[in-house]
């Protein structure tokens, strides 16, 4: 029912009315969903299932965060700097975690897409970021490196522009073995059938993303992650956290 409501509305709704007016839908729809099953730990609202979508990730009713977002957060909370007020550079935000982060009061949120397809403020340029050295306390790189052609330029401006004491989460999609990328591949339709998307330039390993991010100067912690059911969590995630060695 959720994806039908979904794509009847996305047909009949401009997309920017759509998203301005999707907490007030989405409030309406948890309706259907309301338990004591699971819980998403961005809203904190409670629900007896979640809500399957097109590729089967669990998808919180209220807010629409995927288990990547929960994820995230979780490990966000976990990290987060301890004052009373942190930079915190989030690119292509999610749109569940976008509202979370905007509503505390103690991070100065500097939400950023250049690609305009999410609900963003700025409009940085990963490999050239127009901030001042040391200046952000917390960046999250969520699904970005692998769409970036010059990504040894991005890594360079995220070490530049993280505090000496700063974090940075870093997570792409990845394969076994060495990394897949190959810059003839250009047109839409060869990079999905190369790279799983179709504005992908690469596929990363974990031991061939980890070593491109040390060769900049990183720390790198690995974390990989057993399934929660409870908050609807997926086994083997992995996530980098990148710290200035």
């Amino acid at each position: 029912m959720y994806n039908q409501i979904k794509q009847l509305l996305s047909r009949i709704i401009p997309k920017d009315v759509l998203i301005k007016n999707e907490p007030a839908i989405r409030k309406v729809m948890y309706l259907f969903y309301k338990g004591n099953k699971h819980e998403c730990n961005i809203c904190e609202k409670k629900n007896r299932k979640f809500v399957l979508n097109q590729r089967g990730e669990k998808l919180c009713p209220n807010c629409g965060s995927m288990p990547r977002d929960r994820r995230l957060f979780m490990e966000f909370e976990k990290q987060k700097p301890n004052k009373e007020a942190f930079r915190l550079l989030d690119f292509s935000p999610s749109r569940s975690l976008y509202r979370k982060f905007k509503s505390e009061h103690k991070i100065n949120y500097f939400p950023s897409d250049l690609s305009t397809n999410f609900i963003a403020e700025y409009q940085y340029d990963i490999t050239k970021i127009p901030i001042e050295d040391n200046y952000f306390d917390f960046i999250i790189c969520y699904h970005i490196l692998e769409h970036v052609e010059k990504d040894a330029d991005a890594m360079k401006e995220l070490f530049r522009v993280v505090t000496a004491t700063g974090k940075i989460l870093v997570q792409t999609p990845f394969k076994d073995g060495d990394i897949y990328e190959d810059f003839s591949i250009t047109s839409p339709e060869e990079r999905l059938k190369h790279f799983g998307q179709d504005d992908h330039v690469r596929i990363y390993s974990v031991e061939g993303l980890k070593q491109r991010l040390v060769q900049t100067g990183f720390k790198v912690n690995t974390l990989q992650f057993e399934a929660d059911e409870y908050l609807g969590l997926n086994k083997g995630e992995i996530i980098l956290e990148l710290t200035k060695a």
